[in-house]
């Protein structure tokens, strides 16, 4: 078994708790595309109390599942999976993959593989048939990724900021 793949099979997946959320901001932080802080800023910016507001109405949410990776103890990745009931398709649910974050160092891993199957088979789960994702053009690795693991790049995304 080669490093990557045992580092997949040590890698354990389970819903994210409030403790986790400084770490979960750190990694989505680090996996900016523009990011240019250091890391004591990002880590001091991952402290602020907006992120637990925002943990706490995710996790209230019964649409919503915040998924982490823990790797020896420590969370090494993280996603949101929420649920899009729809009436499209008699009604099929849909799951949005959001947020998808390894820790850099991690990346290649197969970290990120391990998290997305458990994500679509919670989706499946939950009664979804369709996952769906959208990932910032600057990501062109992450693109790769996605492909690579069978998704299609079959929509253009547009966002409206508020």
């Amino acid at each position: 078994m080669t490093e990557a793949a045992d580092l997949a099979a040590v890698t354990m997946l389970r819903e994210a708790r409030r403790e986790d959320v400084a770490r979960i901001a750190t990694l989505i932080m680090l996996g900016a595309a523009t990011q240019t802080r250091t890391l004591a800023e990002i880590e001091e910016e991952a402290q602020h109390p907006a992120y637990l507001a925002a943990f706490d109405e995710v996790d209230a949410s019964p649409y919503n599942t915040l998924i982490v990776a823990e790797l020896d103890g420590k969370v090494v990745g993280t996603l949101q999976l929420t649920l899009i009931p729809g009436l499209a398709y008699r009604g099929r649910k849909r799951a949005k993959l959001e947020s998808v974050h390894v820790h850099p160092d991690l990346r290649g891993r197969r970290v990120g593989e391990a998290m997305v199957a458990h994500a679509v088979e919670v989706a499946r789960q939950k009664g979804a048939g369709l996952v769906e994702l959208t990932s910032d053009k600057a990501r062109e690795a992450a693109h790769r990724f996605y492909l690579r693991i069978g998704f299609s790049q079959t929509h253009e995304g547009f966002k409206l900021a508020l």
